[in-house]
């Protein structure tokens, strides 16, 4: 069985997994007290670098990185992110760390709280804000949404280092095809419930996208309310909801190898944050949307209450695959099947905040 690294952020800190020969060993806290709100383990180097948005209340936020698998970590001796003094504001939190894919081997964005994408050309030591996005004419309408106004979601296209996708909270999906120079937004069917006009340019609040494994163009997004389908790159969004218990949720992951593959993990509703019907249940698509089923093996079959947040839902990349989560109970559950079955790794840890896996053997 392959071996896998699995880090876990949460609310205090960061905690690293090791499966090694079929078994997991559990390791930490790394950064103690400090929340982690975002993780990055880039495997296109000679080594694997794993890269984590920490938040120190004394301190404020900062990237880390480790070469050997967390043993020992690394802060550039200045801010790796850091807003220009022109833009008048200051790094609130770092909600996501993205390595691009191999077209761009040394590129890690990363995506901030104040609704800000920074790109790195060095793996993360040092990054530089991607201004046409920041002075994009929209931006003046943007609104926070719950978590505050965050670029929470990067997508990249193996295929063109220049076609990136994110998505910022609450202001929608934007895209650019020509490595950041320009910006659109891309939103084409899906809804914003809480507005007057429920179809706008942008303004939506999305909470996750993932991109199928096999046709690159294909996406899938879980909004704030309702469960889509892109089939062109996110130029235009189809809903695909029906069959779950509420399309309303914020994780969302695509299998890493089988196309059609992926899986949701469904809340009950935005002012009822539990899981759905009470049950800790993952939902997998295996027909791109078309059904779903819901995967509980092993997983509590009594009431349940665990919330589990957009980027504490994951898989890795081994075959079968692993699909992990971790929700705000402080549990952290496993599946090495592809989600037929799951096992219980961790439980008491602080509310987990997000979740990452690779192969590293």
């Amino acid at each position: 069985m392959t071996d896998v690294l699995l880090a876990v952020g949460t609310r205090k800190g960061l905690f690293i997994g090791r499966r090694r020969r079929g078994e997991w060993e559990l390791s930490g806290p790394h950064f103690a007290a400090q929340a982690v709100y975002s993780l990055g383990i880039d495997t296109r180097g000679p080594a694997p670098r794993l890269l984590a948005g920490a938040d120190s209340t004394h301190w404020g936020p900062s990237v880390f990185h480790s070469d050997d698998l967390g043993a020992t970590w690394r802060e550039p001796a200045r801010p790796a992110v850091k807003y220009p003094q022109y833009t008048g504001t200051s790094l609130e939190r770092v909600w996501q760390l993205h390595p691009a894919g191999p077209a761009a081997p040394e590129v890690v964005y990363a995506g901030t709280e104040p609704g800000g994408l920074f790109r790195s050309a060095d793996r993360g030591e040092t990054f530089e804000l991607v201004r046409p996005l920041w002075d994009h004419p929209s931006r003046e309408q943007w609104v926070p949404g719950g978590g505050g106004l965050a670029v929470h979601t990067v997508i990249t296209d193996p295929r063109d280092a220049d076609a990136v996708t994110v998505a910022v909270s609450a202001a929608g999906v934007f895209r650019t095809l020509d490595g950041g120079a320009s910006w659109a937004p891309s939103n084409h069917g899906v809804k914003a419930v809480f507005l007057p006009d429920q179809h706008p340019e942008f303004g939506q609040c999305v909470h996750k996208i993932a991109q199928d494994p096999q046709d690159r163009d294909r996406l899938y997004l879980q909004n704030h309310w309702g469960v889509y389908r892109s089939d062109d790159a996110g130029a235009a969004w189809t809903d695909i909801g029906d069959g779950l218990p509420s399309d309303f949720g914020f994780a969302v992951a695509a299998h890493p190898r089988r196309g059609d593959v992926a899986y949701l993990f469904p809340i009950t509703a935005d002012i009822d944050r539990v899981p759905a019907d009470h049950r800790c249940r993952v939902y997998r698509t295996s027909d791109a949307g078309g059904s779903w089923e819901p995967l509980s093996a092993g997983l509590p079959e009594e009431d349940h209450y665990g919330t589990v947040l957009r980027d504490a839902l994951t898989v890795d990349d081994s075959d079968p695959a692993g699909v992990y989560f971790g929700n705000r109970n402080g549990e952290l559950y496993a599946s090495d099947d592809d989600g037929d079955s799951w096992r219980l790794l961790a439980s008491h840890l602080p509310d987990v905040l997000c979740v990452r896996a690779a192969a590293v053997g």
